[in-house]
C-alpha cells in the first residue's frame, strides 16, 4: 500500500508534535544504550507496522553502529544467537507493551526484564516502548510516507 499522506500532523499540531519531541528526547536521556534503544524501536514498530518508523529506525540503528544481520533478524531474535540476554529481555517487555491488549505485562516478562535492568533502566524501557508505540500510532494513522529519513535529523 503506497497510499499518499493523509495529513500533516506537525503541520496541523505543531504543539502536539512539539510535545512529543520533548517526551522523545526526555526519554532518549534516561539512560538505555543506543544500540538497544533503536531496538525497541525497531520492534515494536514491525509489530505495528510502522513503515515510516522502521524506515528511520533502523537507519538510526545503522548509524548508531548496529549490524545489519541483527537488524534483518530482529523480528526472529528469540531463535537467533545474535542478542545478549539483556537485550532479550528488553525485547519480550518491548513486545508485551506493544501488545498489551493481548494480556497486559505477563509477570514472568516483567521478572527476566528485572533481573537484567535496575529500576531506573525499567522505567527507561517502558517510556521507550510507550513513546515508539505513540509515534507508530501518528505515523500509521496519517500515513506519514517512508523512505525519506535521513538519519540523526531529529534530535537525539
Amino acid at each position: 500500500m503506497n497510499e499518499p499522506e493523509r495529513i500533516s500532523i506537525p503541520k496541523v499540531a505543531p504543539k502536539a508534535i512539539e510535545a512529543m519531541l520533548q517526551l522523545e528526547n526526555a526519554t532518549a536521556g534516561l539512560g538505555l544504550e543506543r544500540p538497544l534503544y533503536e531496538l525497541i524501536k525497531i520492534r515494536a514498530s514491525q509489530i505495528n507496522g510502522c513503515a515510516h518508523c522502521i524506515d528511520m529506525h533502523t537507519k538510526d540503528a545503522r548509524a548508531a553502529g548496529e549490524t545489519e544481520q541483527r537488524i534483518y533478524a530482529l523480528d526472529a531474535w528469540r531463535e537467533t544467537p545474535f542478542f545478549t540476554e539483556r537485550e532479550r529481555a528488553a525485547l519480550a517487555l518491548t513486545e508485551a507493551i506493544t501488545l498489551i491488549t493481548q494480556g497486559q505485562v505477563p509477570e514472568e516478562v516483567w521478572a527476566q526484564a528485572a533481573a537484567q535492568f535496575d529500576e531506573k533502566e525499567l522505567g527507561a524501557l517502558v517510556m521507550a516502548a510507550v513513546t515508539i508505540n505513540a509515534w507508530n500510532r501518528i505515523a500509521i494513522s496519517s500515513r506519514t510516507l517512508a523512505g525519506t529519513y535521513e538519519p540523526r535529523q531529529h534530535t537525539s
